[in-house]
């Protein structure tokens, strides 16, 4: 009998486009591309999310990759991009208010670097209705990775089996089935088939 719902923050309960920060402070198209690339398909980025580097450290790294010229914007877009990539998506304050009347415990469960559980209340819809949120950085590991899973239990006192996990990769999911947590896949974005899931567990 499922009891708690699991979500993933990114492209689930908030929507999230990186290049929406720069393409605020930066006004060449191609700079933005070189930069974008730089700070948010990089490793840094990775390991930050598994918060075993410092937002300084990495973004030493980064500039080194990148021509003089565009180390300031680089720093710009490093400090400024939660202000920008991240909001609320349409519908699932409403959804997770239903899910915790009907009963649901409700948590979080996301890659995602230290900064953001000084931030994260402001952009999460429905926060107030979860009952607990861990981040990947504050346990030293990513999704998939086994750790991350087995975490979210042991801290929060949940049995796998009771819980069922919204996220937006395949390979999430099946990251948390192999610790006995069964999931639901939201890639396409499709809010009234996932209430549909949801709501006929």
């Amino acid at each position: 009998m499922i009891k708690n719902i699991v979500f993933d923050m990114g492209n689930v309960l908030v929507a999230y486009d990186s290049m929406r920060v720069c393409r605020q402070f930066i006004e060449d198209e191609q700079d933005r591309e070189t930069v974008c690339t730089a700070i948010f398909v990089s490793p840094e980025w990775i390991f930050l999310d598994m918060g075993v580097i410092s937002e300084e450290e990495a973004l030493k790294k980064i500039i080194k990759r990148l021509p003089k010229r565009l180390h300031e914007k680089a720093k710009l877009c490093m400090e400024h991009w939660p202000d920008y990539c991240m909001w609320p998506i349409e519908g699932m304050e409403e959804l997770i208010k239903n899910l915790k009347e009907r009963g649901y415990g409700i948590y979080l469960c996301s890659n995602a670097s230290m900064r953001l559980p000084d931030m994260y209340k402001k952009v999460i819809p429905g926060i107030r209705h979860f009952d607990g949120v861990l981040f990947s950085a504050s346990e030293k590991c990513i999704k998939p990775q086994r750790q991350i899973y087995e975490a979210l239990f042991s801290r929060f006192s949940l049995k796998p089996e009771e819980c069922f996990f919204v996220d937006d990769l395949q390979l999430n999911i099946d990251g948390a089935r192999e610790c006995g947590m069964d999931g639901y896949c939201f890639a396409d974005g499709d809010i009234e088939k996932l209430k549909g899931v949801l709501y006929g567990l």
